[in-house]
C-alpha cells in the first residue's frame, strides 16, 4: 500500500545542504494502523510531507498503491491525491461558512459527483463516525472533539488508499483524545481503513498496532503491541 525506499531529502539554504531524512526503508500494508513518532525536529513533518506528494525527495521512492509518486507531474499529483490519499489535520481545517455535511462533501465536488449521491455518502460517514444529528450545523456549532470528527469523515469520502492524520489529538483534551483514537481505531479494524498517523506523543503511538519511530532523520528501534521491534521485524534496520 505505502511503502518508502531509500527516502532522503535535503534542504538548500543559499550553497548549503542541510539534510533532514537519510535512508529511510519501510511499508505499510493495506488495512494497517501505524503510528510515525518523533520529536519536533525528528523529520517527521518532512517525511509526512514527501509521502503526501508535497514535496519531492532528493533521493528514492515513494510508491502509493503501487505508484511512484515522485515521478508524477504536479498535475498528476495534485489528481493522485484527491483520489488516494486522505488527511486528518491538528487543526481540523473546516471550512467555516460551510455546514457540516457540505465539509465532507466537498472533495467529491472536486470528482464532479452528483449532489444526491455525495450527500447520501456524506451522511453516512457523518453518521458512522457519531455525528448523525449535526450534518446541517456549522462548524463553530461544534466542539474540537466533533469538528475532528468531521475532519475525519471527510478523509474517508473518496475511499483512499491511505489516510495521513497528522498529530490529529493534538488540540484535544485527554478524555477526547482517547474517543479520537478510539474511533480511528474502529474504522481500522472495522473498515479496513489504512492509517498512518504522525503524533509526537507515545500514549498515542501506543495504541497503534505498530510504530516507526525517527529521530534526527533517521529510523531508530520501536516496539509494536507484542513488545517486538517493529521496524527489524518488518526488515527495516535501525538507522
Amino acid at each position: 500500500m505505502l511503502v518508502v525506499q531509500q527516502l532522503s531529502h535535503s534542504f538548500l539554504n543559499g550553497t548549503e545542504s542541510t539534510r533532514v531524512l537519510a535512508g529511510i526503508d519501510f511499508r505499510v500494508e493495506r488495512g494497517e494502523m501505524v503510528a510515525l513518532l518523533g520529536s519536533s525536529g525528528s523529520g517527521k513533518s518532512t517525511l509526512l510531507n514527501l509521502m503526501a506528494g508535497l514535496m519531492k525527495p532528493t533521493e528514492g521512492s515513494i510508491l502509493i498503491a503501487g505508484r511512484p509518486i515522485e515521478k508524477m507531474s504536479e498535475n498528476e499529483l495534485a489528481v493522485f491525491r484527491r483520489t488516494h490519499i486522505g488527511f486528518i489535520f491538528q487543526s481540523y481545517e473546516l471550512i467555516p461558512h460551510l455546514t457540516v455535511r457540505e465539509n465532507v462533501e466537498l472533495p467529491l465536488v472536486f470528482q464532479g459527483v452528483k449532489g444526491k449521491v455525495r450527500r447520501d455518502q456524506a451522511v453516512a460517514l457523518l453518521t458512522r463516525v457519531g455525528l448523525a444529528g449535526k450534518t446541517e450545523l456549522f462548524p463553530s456549532q461544534l466542539s474540537g472533539g466533533q469538528q475532528q470528527r468531521v475532519s475525519i469523515a471527510r478523509s474517508l469520502i473518496t475511499e483512499p488508499a491511505v489516510v495521513f492524520a497528522d498529530e490529529p489529538t493534538g488540540n484535544l483534551d485527554t478524555k477526547t483524545e482517547a474517543e479520537i483514537i478510539d474511533l480511528l481505531i474502529e474504522l481500522n479494524q472495522n473498515l479496513g481503513i489504512t492509517f498512518v498517523i504522525v503524533t509526537h506523543e507515545h500514549e498515542v503511538a501506543r495504541r497503534t498496532k505498530r510504530i516507526i519511530q525517527l529521530r534526527d532523520g533517521r529510523l531508530v528501534d520501536a516496539e509494536d503491541e507484542t513488545g517486538e521491534h517493529a521496524d527489524r521485524r518488518e526488515g527495516v534496520g535501525s538507522r
